[in-house]
């Protein structure tokens, strides 16, 4: 059985992190081991928010526990996402690091979270620096926005070719996979959205209507899907079809009845049988 060790923040209320990640994971046949960097009451884009910042040493200390069990072996992808502070950043480098010492068919997939289209960076000072710099060339697949992409690779990416281009730029630092999502590219229909993926297979996209609304945990529930299409020894073309047709179905059905949360229990057979099919284009 395929088994994520996914080190996330994770809310009580709502889905983001790994409380976006798990039971979605579960639900596809993976075994999930949430390791939390923080446990807060709900997501940041609330007025409040309320519960503990974990420290890079108890994050540290509930792997260690896990490894002092003998199974680390066992984990055949880290998956993470928003990291909070730089200090958080090196423990998970650390822990990529004892994964892969432990399981060396191991794979690191990062949703390098930092920012978006229209909110700028929203994270820490050193978070986007560190990213760049020091995840970039760890990471085995790697899952940015078009915002996020740009920024890695310090370029304006305005043309799917000119975003080919960027996400070459950063497998070329480290990363064989690369899933470029949200991107919006000059000439598209503006009702759609797209996500490009780039590996060594070649270069697929895949477009779906946009929906007019923002969704917290989207990004988490995008990178949890595609990693375990990739562990399922999927295509990159299927591994990017089949996620782009799994959020669109689970975000839609979100729209419909009027959530402002991911609707995951709801919309939890979107997640195995998926409503809706898109094509996938082959760009080289």
């Amino acid at each position: 059985m395929t088994t994520i060790l996914s080190i996330q923040s994770s809310v009580a209320y709502g889905h983001v992190g790994n409380s976006a990640a798990t039971f979605p994971l579960m639900r596809l046949g993976v075994e999930v081991w949430p390791v939390l960097t923080v446990h807060f009451s709900n997501n940041t884009s609330y007025p409040s928010k309320r519960g503990p910042l974990l420290a890079p040493s108890d994050v540290a200390e509930v792997v260690t526990g896990i490894d002092e069990l003998g199974v680390l072996a066992q984990v055949d992808a880290v998956l993470t996402g928003y990291q909070g502070a730089p200090e958080m950043g090196a423990e998970i480098l650390r822990i990529v690091a004892l994964v892969k010492e432990r399981n060396p068919k191991a794979v690191w997939c990062c949703d390098p979270v930092m920012g978006d289209v229209g909110r700028g960076m929203y994270v820490l000072p050193g978070i986007p620096e560190f990213m760049r710099d020091h995840v970039v060339p760890a990471a085995d697949i790697l899952t940015p926005n078009h915002y996020e992409l740009d920024y890695l690779t310090g370029r304006e990416t305005h043309t799917v070719a000119d975003v080919l281009g960027a996400a070459d730029a950063l497998r070329a630092q480290g990363p064989g996979t690369v899933l470029v999502t949200s991107v919006v590219a000059e000439g598209a229909d503006p009702d759609t959205v797209m996500m490009v993926a780039v590996g060594e297979q070649g270069a697929w996209s895949v477009t779906t209507p946009l929906l007019e609304r923002s969704f917290t945990g989207s990004g988490d529930l995008t990178a949890s899907v595609f990693l375990a299409s990739l562990l399922e020894d999927e295509s990159l073309e299927t591994a990017v079809g089949r996620t782009a047709a799994v959020v669109y179905s689970v975000l839609e059905k979100t729209t419909e009845l009027g959530r402002r949360e991911l609707a995951l229990v709801p919309a939890q057979d979107e997640l195995i049988a998926p409503s809706h099919t898109f094509e996938v284009r082959r760009l080289r």
